[in-house]
């Protein structure tokens, strides 16, 4: 018996940047190599010609839907230089996943922008709702038959990274360097919500398609005492945007572990020898909560437009996967609208700075481009043939395994993890004697996954890169 109502969609999701490759126009693609985006994207998977390959696995595989974007800095690579070759290229992957049986869940901005948009003070400068606008007028003309699309990705979260951007603009590069509590900038998200406006009365206008955006829901919770910080944060990050969402067709909800608040804001995840290879905690349940809050919010219809685990065992994907559909399964049994589930990620990908983190249904060889589908893809597809069916009824709680001491036999070095350091008490002594307050910095809990050697280049007020070939050999003497 499906578990899911009718026309549920069940399938992954990809971003143009991560996969594509070569995307070269794009303001990401010049900042790339140094700090915060300390790997290339290079060739990316090849997926700008590879399509069809990732989308026929995705459909033999018996999935029904595919979420991908357009790529802004392709279609308008400078300022008011449009290129229709690439108008028809997307026009292309939207008709070959008609073909396929795949629904097309189409994002028109996902984090990256034409450089000379950045350049031009991006978001926030004099020009950028009318270039956007002008920008998504031209992506209209393409988007016949498409059912469903999502105008910006996370804008939450690209208003966390103009904390961070700053640096940028004056040649430092990226740069994890920031007091006070970790929050996305309130003027930046006001400044989202109303290019979202935008583009939502231009797609209204001109398509058929359900227009929603999609929101990097944290899943918040409050320690004792704290919450009025909870109150704060939680709005600062999710319910401006939440809100902001109350008249469209339905909200992307993306999510990936949950997050205490402390008095401070966000408490980084602590050491756990369940966290996923991106530092989070380990919370498969942490979907069932993003949708409870995003129904409380908006009332509307809910996507799930992105869920999934970055690790190298893919039994683990399996597992987490199977509580986090146990969740979304329950929360549709208590009367919330759940559309869909995409999985992130259809494809092992660069995940914004780093190869590592992988998140894959499939996976890919980074020389040859040679597309593996992991067994979990045969397992999702056959969870989507059969509504659900398998996965296990049960309550919408959930207990993580109690806390335990984490050990590592690894090398500590420049090119360990973060997290590893500071979970590795004799890494974490040095760590500190060489950079006071590293572990409390209110930006590191972002950085954990990142190896020692890019945090340098992040957190430039609390470790300095003069400082690090020393702090290795002295790492690498205690092993």
């Amino acid at each position: 018996m499906s578990r899911v109502p009718e026309g549920f969609l069940w399938g992954a999701s990809t971003a143009a940047h991560q996969v594509e490759g070569n995307n070269t126009s794009s303001d990401i693609w010049r900042w790339e190599g140094g700090g915060f985006l300390a790997e290339y994207s290079g060739d990316a998977d090849d997926s700008y010609h590879r399509y069809p390959e990732d989308m026929r696995l995705l459909a033999d595989a018996g999935l029904n839907a595919y979420r991908f974007s357009i790529e802004w800095a392709r279609i308008e690579p400078e300022r008011d230089r449009w290129s229709l070759a690439e108008l028809a290229h997307y026009r292309r992957m939207i008709d070959t996943a008609h073909e396929l049986g795949l629904e097309p869940v189409v994002t028109l901005h996902h984090f990256t922008s034409p450089y000379w948009f950045a350049e031009a003070g991006g978001w926030m400068g004099d020009e950028a709702l009318d270039r956007w606008r002008r920008y998504v007028e031209k992506v209209s003309t393409i988007l016949d038959g498409v059912d469903w699309v999502c105008t910006i990705n996370e804008p939450n979260m690209v208003a966390l990274m103009q904390k961070f951007l700053a640096g940028v603009e004056q040649g430092e590069g990226f740069t994890l360097a920031h007091d006070g509590p970790l929050s996305p900038d309130p003027a930046l998200g006001e400044r989202m919500v109303d290019a979202h406006r935008i583009a939502t009365a231009v797609l209204r206008e001109r398509t058929t398609a359900k227009v929603g955006w999609t929101i990097a829901q944290q899943a918040f919770t409050p320690t004792p005492g704290n919450e009025e910080m909870f109150r704060d944060v939680t709005w600062a990050w999710e319910d401006l945007y939440l809100e902001a969402s109350r008249d469209d067709d339905f909200v992307g909800v993306q999510s990936y572990t949950t997050q205490p608040v402390n008095e401070h804001g966000p408490v980084p995840h602590p050491a756990h020898p369940d966290n996923t290879l991106s530092g989070w905690a380990y919370r498969p349940d942490a979907v069932g909560l993003a949708l409870r809050h995003a129904r409380e919010v908006t009332g509307l219809p809910l996507l799930v437009t992105e869920n999934g685990i970055a690790t190298g065992d893919d039994a683990r994907r399996i597992d987490y996967t199977t509580e986090a559909l146990r969740h979304l399964a329950a929360a549709i049994e208590d009367g919330i609208d759940v559309r869909g589930y995409l999985h992130w990620s259809a494809l092992d990908n660069y995940e914004w700075g780093h190869w590592a983190p992988t998140f894959g249904l499939i996976a890919v060889d980074r020389e040859t481009f040679v597309r593996t589908p992991k067994p979990s893809l045969a397992w999702l597809g056959e969870v989507a043939r059969t509504g659900a069916a398998g996965i296990p009824a049960g309550t919408a709680t959930f207990a993580p395994d109690p806390a335990a001491a984490p050990g590592s036999s690894a090398l500590f070095s420049r090119d360990s993890p973060l997290g590893d350091l500071l979970d590795d008490e004799r890494s974490r002594t040095l760590l500190e004697a060489a950079a006071p307050g590293i572990g409390a910095h209110p930006m590191i809990g972002m950085a954990r996954a990142f190896p020692l050697a890019a945090v340098a280049g992040m957190a430039k007020d609390v470790l300095s890169a003069e400082a690090l070939d020393a702090l290795d050999e002295r790492l690498r003497a205690i092993v």
